[in-house]
């Protein structure tokens, strides 16, 4: 045994050369045995969800939830996991089937792997062998997350478009031009919490919160978890599958074990994003500020931080429940101006303070430059809106600006294009009716004379 897993006392926090020793020395079957843990999170995690989402929005809209099936209603979404497999299939003639068959992977593969870089804990013996409570420890795992949040929604796109239905290519359509306005605020949102750990990988940011966690990033914190909504589809940015504009969006022409798969993937990756807060903000495994200060910090050992992470983690997941339970969906162009116009410009402006912050020696002068600074810019950014506002109330709204409504001068045609033509049509068959006929009746009429 290596000197290092020699010092690797369990419950310890191990620094990159342990966690990379503790790793490497893990045997097959422990290896397996992660692989089959992590997997199977992603599903029973669903299944628990779906119950929990339903039972949590009946409570809030006064009604009651699943309650028939199981103790409490709590099997409901068991059954619904065994029913969906043996419904009928339902694949349009239009569409491309071999598209249409792999886009329900796309979208679940990426979700179920993103949680193999997580860390759940501290150093811990499993039957003996001492090792860290993840999979994979990468030097950019911040980015191996981003990276499989983001590579679903190609599985979205490929589903509309392979539907040979109008209604899923915009829903598809949608979810690319949402993905890729709020991946990038989610990017920014975590560029703060880099600059202050001074690290990619995923248990060197967890590490660096033992003093204090993150969360005094407010803004990038808040971001954050305004743009992981966005990220996931959940409502109110429910926008790629919204049931009153495109039936059902993206996922319209689905049924049966392809649809479980689309609504499997969104639930894992609410999980993945919620995981990724917890980590980055929420000091990951550690115990809060109270427990930890009981026996000598005795609450941050063993398996004990494994229930604080996934503590925080529903935390978070219940936030996803209430923020559908209680908001309206946003028309599109308010979504997209709230990521681009919003978002992203308040992400690097903050980006810029964080920078000055850690590079300037603080003493009065520099606090007092700091807060004028701080006040031209917040002056600023209310003027331009204020002015914003000013532009929008004066100009009259036409068709084409921030969102459709009619002309003040409409007029309405008597007939349509389609009208018009069926007229043509049917003037040039009349036309060459009659001529027929009458040549027809004079040949006649000459044949008898």
């Amino acid at each position: 045994m290596t000197p290092l897993l020699t010092e690797a006392a369990v419950g310890s926090v191990p620094d990159a050369a342990t966690r990379a020793a503790l790793l490497a020395d893990d045997p097959l079957w422990l290896i397996l045995l992660k692989c089959v843990v992590i997997l199977l999170i992603g599903p029973i995690m669903t299944i628990f969800l779906i119950v929990w989402e339903r039972k949590a929005v009946g409570r809030m809209q006064n009604r009651p939830g699943p309650n028939r099936v199981g103790p409490g209603g709590y099997l409901q979404s068991l059954a619904d996991a065994i029913k969906l497999p043996f419904k009928e299939q339902i694949i349009p003639d239009t569409a491309d089937r071999k598209v249409y068959f792999l886009a329900p992977v796309v979208c679940v593969v990426p979700s179920l792997i993103a949680l193999s870089a997580i860390p759940f804990g501290p150093v811990v013996s499993i039957f003996g062998e001492r090792t860290v409570l993840q999979l994979l420890d990468l030097p950019v795992s911040a980015l191996v997350i981003l990276a499989c949040s983001s590579i679903g929604v190609y599985g979205i796109v490929l589903a509309g478009w392979s539907s040979g239905s109008p209604y899923p290519l915009l829903g598809g359509m949608r979810s690319a031009a949402q993905v890729i306005s709020y991946e990038i605020a989610m990017g920014l949102s975590i560029v703060a919490v880099i600059l202050q750990a001074g690290s990619l990988n995923l248990a060197d940011i967890v590490g660096k919160q033992q003093p204090a966690w993150f969360l005094y990033l407010v803004p990038s914190f808040v971001i954050y978890l305004i743009s992981m909504v966005g990220e996931t589809n959940r409502a109110p940015f429910d926008l790629p599958e919204a049931e009153s504009e495109l039936v059902g969006g993206f996922h319209t022409e689905y049924s049966s074990m392809k649809f479980a798969m689309f609504f499997l993937a969104e639930y894992v990756n609410m999980v993945i994003v919620s995981a990724f807060a917890t980590t980055l903000f929420l000091g990951g495994w550690m115990a809060p500020w109270p427990l930890s200060l009981i026996g000598n910090n005795v609450l941050n050992t063993g398996w004990w931080p494994v229930l604080w992470f996934f503590a925080k983690m529903f935390v978070l997941l219940f936030g996803f429940i209430w923020l559908r339970g209680t908001l309206p969906r946003l028309r599109y162009d308010q979504f997209m101006r709230l990521g681009w116009k919003v978002l992203v410009p308040l992400n690097l402006v903050w980006i810029v303070m964080v920078t000055f912050a850690k590079v300037i020696t603080w003493n009065t002068a520099t606090i007092i430059i700091a807060a004028v600074a701080i006040f031209i810019v917040a002056s600023l950014f209310f003027y331009v809106r204020a002015a914003g506002r000013e532009e929008e109330s004066e100009s009259i709204p036409v068709t084409g600006g921030g969102f459709p409504v009619p002309p003040l001068d409409l007029k309405v045609p008597q007939t349509t294009p389609r009208q018009k033509a069926l007229a043509k049509a049917e003037a040039k068959a009349a036309r060459r009716k009659p001529a027929a006929v009458g040549t027809a009746k004079e040949g006649a009429q000459d044949g008898v004379s």
